[in-house]
């Protein structure tokens, strides 16, 4: 995101971001659009508005953060803790933003109809929450490790574990969708949604770093994913959407 004032304007940049053509992924050949892409300029309409917490439910959900307590009973699989900070591109934390995730259950499947893939579904897992960033900046979220899965990009293509990021600021237009991965994943170096994002630099932006200092004994693992919105280390934008299952 690129700051104006107290608002963001966060747009693909050709030095991170990945290209919305991308021939390694398949579904990019028949989804980009032909013509470069017409800038239109932000307004107040789109920079400014209500931040988050106005425009969400008033009352939290039960657990809203915590994707292996919404449901009667624990969701198969290793549960982790997700958490971070969230930057503009001065290093200054963003406070009151929406931090929403959604992820796959730990044998690798959606809880959504077009998911289709063998592997059997989690009645206790649903596999999507949200919070907002404190006064620090800071989100937390508690669920499964997600399972890798395949998705017919190419002949044995399967996707690394990952998780869904979106990041909305004091508007809907200010939105960043991206990926979060897990260390040393050996399925990262055979992904082309991965290296959709040339900048070797950017792509690290994307793993999560094992966070031992924040792990609670006898409970659950963490991973710590900081994202910057702006800026020369900028959090690089989700690759362009194929359909069915990302």
């Amino acid at each position: 995101m690129a700051t104006r004032g107290n608002a963001t304007d966060r747009r693909r940049t050709a030095r991170a971001d990945p290209p919305l053509l991308h021939p390694a992924y398949r579904s990019t050949v028949l989804r980009a659009p032909l013509r470069p892409p017409l800038r239109v300029p932000y307004g107040p309409t789109e920079l400014g508005g209500p931040a988050p917490a106005s425009w969400l439910p008033g009352e939290r959900p039960a657990h809203a953060a915590d994707l292996t307590r919404q449901h009667a009973g624990e969701p198969l699989g290793e549960r982790i803790i997700v958490h971070g900070r969230i930057f503009d591109p001065s290093g200054r934390a963003l406070p009151g933003l929406l931090a929403e995730v959604w992820q796959t259950n730990a044998a690798g499947r959606y809880a959504h109809e077009r998911d289709q893939h063998s592997a059997p579904l989690d009645p206790n897992f649903t596999g999507a929450g949200w919070c907002l960033t404190d006064a620090e900046g800071a989100y937390r979220i508690v669920t499964i490790k997600p399972g890798a899965y395949p998705w017919k990009n190419h002949d044995n293509a399967w996707r690394p574990a990952h998780i869904h990021f979106s990041i909305v600021g004091p508007s809907f237009a200010q939105r960043l969708v991206t990926q979060m991965y897990f260390p040393g994943d050996p399925l990262l170096d055979h992904d082309p949604i991965f290296h959709a994002i040339r900048d070797p630099a950017g792509r690290a932006r994307l793993i999560a770093s094992f966070d031992l200092a924040r792990t609670v004994p006898e409970w659950a693992l963490a991973y710590r994913f900081d994202l910057t919105l702006g800026g020369r280390g900028d959090t690089p934008f989700d690759a362009p959407a194929a359909g069915g299952r990302p």
